[in-house]
């Protein structure tokens, strides 16, 4: 284990995404991590960095829902410097990889955003790809989203998403308002398929999984409530040991009993931020679709009430993990790292 180009970072715990290590230092090479090192048995020559006593260090977190940051929405500047800006936002809360997220807009923004990912994925290793949430979304369920915006899929945004080229192109859908046959082209092309801002019923929901869905874009919210005769897609989550579905832990869109709920079913749980510009920004207020939308006690609001993606960073959405949801901090961690990269890969 020799090499100028080798340095070790050392803490007091190491988690490693599965276990912990005390004690131990984490190898790095160039923009690699080659190994995790018992301390004494490192080469006396290598330098270290030390952390401060009783931190951990741990895998990075990965955030497969960013709408913005550094005051910059990514669809007001659907570009590789408005990306930039994002990234670098996020990296100061632990984020070191995200996927830039495009709420629904027009087809001409679409292909922005997908060109600039698209030139962005090459050189800026922290962007895995593109989400498309929207437009393709159920009219009764818009939450923030602009209704003149949500449309049906035509064979132009099929041929653009499963030829879209650009690291992993996840894509937020109501299966009700899709042709038969459309998420199981995208599934096929390797898209990443989530039901969300849906009233899809149990069995639609079923039918889609058996498509190829594979994530639940922020469970409970902008979906169909969980009913005694109609259980609609939060239980097909829960009963899906193959799909991931997006927590938003900010103790304002779920109450925590309901996400401790959703942690007792089958399906993978991930952390995500939904997060506004805002985020590691300068201002409290910022543009959504022309209208005004302010941050106030936690909350991002149009002036109406309603919820607007939150101000929610990854740090703060592991610490309120532990803190509301009652989770051990290394479940919460594999929340942020372990379970988005995971769906982020599959």
């Amino acid at each position: 284990m020799s090499g100028s180009s080798r340095h070790a970072v050392l803490a007091s715990t190491v988690f490693d995404g599965t276990a912990l290590h005390r004690d131990c230092t984490v190898v790095i090479e160039g923009p690699r991590i080659c190994d995790i090192v018992a301390r004494r048995e490192l080469p006396a020559a290598m330098p270290i960095r030390t952390l401060p006593e009783g931190a951990w260090l741990a895998p990075g977190f990965i955030d497969v829902q960013v709408n913005g940051g550094g005051d910059v929405l990514f669809n007001d500047e659907p570009t590789p410097d408005g990306i930039a800006t994002i990234v670098a936002a996020h990296r100061q809360f632990g984020t070191t990889a995200l996927v830039p997220t495009l709420i629904s807009d027009t087809p001409a923004k679409m292909r922005a955003a997908l060109d600039a990912v698209r030139h962005t994925v090459p050189v800026n290793p922290s962007v895995l790809g593109i989400h498309f949430e929207g437009p393709f979304l159920s009219p009764a369920k818009p939450g923030v989203h602009d209704p003149a915006m949500i449309r049906l899929p035509n064979s132009q945004d099929c041929e653009m998403l499963v030829t879209a080229r650009v690291g992993r192109t996840l894509v937020t859908l109501a299966p009700e308002q899709v042709p038969v046959g459309f998420m199981a082209q995208l599934a096929d092309a390797g898209v990443r398929v989530c039901i969300g801002h849906s009233m899809a019923t149990y069995a639609q929901t079923k039918t889609a999984l058996a498509e190829g869905l594979a994530g639940f874009t922020h469970l409970f919210n902008a979906m169909r409530p969980l009913e005694s005769r109609e259980p609609g897609p939060i239980a097909a989550a829960l009963e899906a040991p193959g799909a991931w579905f997006g927590m938003i832990v900010d103790g304002e869109h779920v109450a925590p009993a309901m996400l401790r709920l959703a942690l007792r079913g089958a399906a993978h749980p991930m952390l995500v931020t939904d997060a506004m510009p805002p985020v590691g920004g300068s201002t409290s207020l910022f543009k959504l679709y022309g209208q005004e939308i302010s941050v106030r006690n936690g909350r991002c609001t149009r002036k109406d009430g309603t919820l607007a993606g939150t101000v929610l960073d990854m740090a703060s959405a592991v610490r309120n993990c532990v803190q509301l949801l009652q989770v051990p901090l290394t479940n919460a961690l594999r929340f942020a790292s372990v379970e988005p990269a995971s769906f982020s890969r599959s």
